[in-house]
């Protein structure tokens, strides 16, 4: 029997597939991207099932990626076919912008989202904001929401917000549909506040990280711990995680539990890592990343897979020893001369504002 990936009603009358296929990895920090072959796999993964589009406009190229992709289902399937895809883009002021951002500045951003992606509304925009001292981030906010009012967004949403400042956006009357955060049995973060808020308040989480760059999967099980220098930005990043965790030894622990519900369930670790993420409270979708169609039935297979109690609670043996990460959701990230916020790129845009 065909897994089939479970939708999800994001908000009234739009609904979303619950594994979500990211788009970070197509931004060319993993290798180089045959752009023609990238656009056969993202139709690949549409016709799986998988029908929902994560992006950002900081992710160079990406966007245009999908609109490349929207283009060929118009051309290809006709307009209902296209009409039931979802992109979701991020806004994503570059820091250097943060102090002086103007109203022209984020129509601008969202145009050139439009523009890129071939859409006349954008479906759900993510707004990110680099520095919580560089005081306008309201003020973007609302102008991104007089944008939702003119027709430009259809949706609004967050990305790594911590519980003070989606307390603030909901205080101050924004419809955020959405928050986006690294979430995973690795990560818990999202616990110390804001999970709870945003279920308190009807916003959904949609969660990356959940399978931590590929080291939540069958590859490591049973390896050393890798040496530096690692192979990509993604492997560092989660390494990190890792490190947070509990250290490789008890990483290792964890995949062992992870290994055996998946023996149980007759699929990969990474499946059952995803699978877990999607089943905490107030997980509405998790992101998935890729550069090639490899791993998209082990994608499928974790929108369709069903965790039983005694699986999370073997799961949740080994997680429940976890040294960390600890603080609010993003707040080790924001330090930018720490571990974590020292190796992130600020100033991504290729087309100034």
């Amino acid at each position: 029997m065909t897994a089939v990936v479970e939708s999800y009603e994001l908000s009234p009358g739009y609904s979303i597939s619950r594994v979500i296929r990211g788009g970070w990895q197509l931004a060319g920090g993993h290798g180089a991207i045959d752009r023609e072959h990238a656009v056969d796999d993202l139709i690949a993964a549409f016709d799986a099932g998988v029908f929902t589009f994560d992006c950002a406009d900081i992710y160079n190229g990406v966007e245009e990626l999908y609109g490349a992709m929207r283009a060929r289902l118009l051309a290809t399937r006709g307009a209902r076919s296209a009409n039931r895809l979802r992109v979701h883009t991020k806004f994503v002021p570059d820091l250097s912008l943060l102090r002086t951002i103007e109203r022209r500045d984020v129509e601008t951003i969202i145009d050139r989202s439009l523009r890129r992606l071939k859409m006349e509304r954008l479906d759900l925009v993510q707004f990110h904001w680099w520095d919580y001292a560089e005081p306008r981030w309201l003020d973007a906010l609302r102008w991104l929401d007089d944008l939702r009012a003119k027709g430009k967004v259809r949706l609004i949403g967050g990305t790594n917000f911590d519980a003070s400042h989606v307390r603030a956006i909901i205080e101050a009357g924004f419809p955020l549909a959405s928050m986006q955060l690294q979430y995973s049995v690795l990560d818990r973060r999202p616990e110390n506040g804001v999970s709870a808020l945003c279920r308190a308040h009807g916003v959904e989480l949609i969660c990356y990280g959940s399978v931590a760059g590929g080291f939540l999967s069958d590859r490591w099980l049973g390896r050393p711990e890798p040496a530096q220098p690692l192979a990509n930005r993604s492997l560092v990043k989660y390494k990190l995680i890792i490190d947070d965790f509990g250290g490789w030894r008890l990483f290792q622990e964890l995949l062992g539990a992870l290994r055996r519900v998946a023996d149980r369930r007759n699929c990969d670790i990474a499946s059952v890592a995803s699978r877990f993420t999607l089943d905490l409270p107030g997980v509405a979708a998790v992101i998935v990343g890729a550069t090639s169609r490899a791993h998209l039935a082990a994608n499928v297979a974790a929108g369709a897979l069903e965790l039983t109690d005694g699986d999370r609670g073997e799961i949740e043996a080994v997680a429940g020893k976890r040294r960390g990460p600890e603080g609010d959701v993003y707040e080790l990230e924001r330090d930018r001369a720490g571990r974590h916020g020292s190796i992130m790129k600020y100033n991504l845009s290729a087309e100034p504002a």
